[in-house]
């Protein structure tokens, strides 16, 4: 498994609420492909949604977004946790 940040670009302003439900579902989603959805985080006045998920790939954590809300990920990076 390995860390993955992505990133979502929703192009205008996003509530709190919206991202909530739609992180959710992404955990109802999340077992059936080894995906663990971690922490997210929200800039609701620029639409930026920022998660961390430990997964086996990347495409493995785009799938999950894929199948719970169809809000896939514009960039997806491989990080490491520093100390």
């Amino acid at each position: 498994m390995a860390l993955f940040m992505d990133v979502h670009n929703l192009g205008g302003p996003v509530t709190g609420e919206d991202v909530a439900k739609a992180h959710a579902a992404d955990l109802e989603t999340q077992d059936e492909h080894g995906v663990h959805y971690l922490r997210y985080w929200v800039d609701e006045g620029q639409g930026k949604i920022f998660c961390l998920v430990d997964a086996p790939s990347a495409e493995a954590a785009n799938t999950v977004h894929r199948e719970a809300h169809g809000l896939v990920a514009d960039e997806i990076f491989q990080v490491s946790e520093g100390e």
